[in-house]
Formats: C-alpha cells, structure tokens, sequence
C-alpha cells in the first residue's frame, strides 16, 4: 500500500543537501508541490527534490532541522536516492565536510570505492 513516510535527519545545511542533490545528478528546488502515487497524497514541502521516476522527495522544515517525506512505494525513490535515503545522506555528510574543510583553507581529494563507500581526503593548502 502507498502512503508517504517521513524520514528523521539531522540536516540543517540546505546548500550541502543542494550540493548533495546535485552529486546524485537530480534536481532540487525551493518550493512546490511533491508528487506521491496519488494527487491526493502529494503535499507542498519547503524544497523539492525532483526525482527521475514518479515521485519526488520534500525536504521539510521541523523547528530547527529539516527533514525528508517521500512515498516509497515501488522501489522508485529508494533506486534514485538508496534505501532510507542513504545515498542521499552520503553525498549530504560529505558535501558538509567539503564546505567546512573548503572553508578553513583546506584542499579535498574525493575517491568513489568499488564498494560505493568514498575516500576523502583533507589537506592543508
């Protein structure tokens, strides 16, 4: 059965998660309506990430963080995004920690693993 499911993050950089969102080559933006197996289960969230399939993902904001809805059903966001979102949230820590190294001065060296983990590493310029 199909009905949108919120996922808990601690996300609080929007330009990271852009970045993040980018990484995953998809689309992100402010504002809009989120589409879900049915138009009355689509919603209007703060940010939108526009997936390839049919669904989407909104990005919400909760008091001080924000977090992820989706409707799961089918396999389509999980393929785009990974199970629980992980991919998305990969791509999210590591586009945190390139924004605070990048601004300390810091040179980063990014290296995709044949197991899809991601070497990083940070130097000082």
């Amino acid at each position: 059965m199909s009905h949108t499911s919120r996922i808990e993050t601690i996300i609080t950089n929007i330009p990271a998660l852009e970045r993040a969102v980018k990484e995953l080559k998809l689309t992100f933006v402010k504002g809009g309506i989120v589409r879900a197996y049915s138009k009355a289960q689509e919603f209007h969230a703060d940010y939108v990430i526009q997936l390839k399939g049919p669904y989407d993902v909104g990005v919400i904001k909760v008091e001080k963080k924000y977090e992820l809805r989706t409707d799961w059903w089918g396999g389509h966001v999980e393929k785009e995004i990974g199970k629980n979102a992980g991919r998305l949230l990969q791509e999210y820590q590591i586009a945190v920690a390139v924004m605070v190294a990048q601004s300390q001065g810091h040179t980063i060296i990014k290296q995709k693993l044949p197991n899809g983990a991601i070497k990083m590493r940070i130097q000082q310029s």
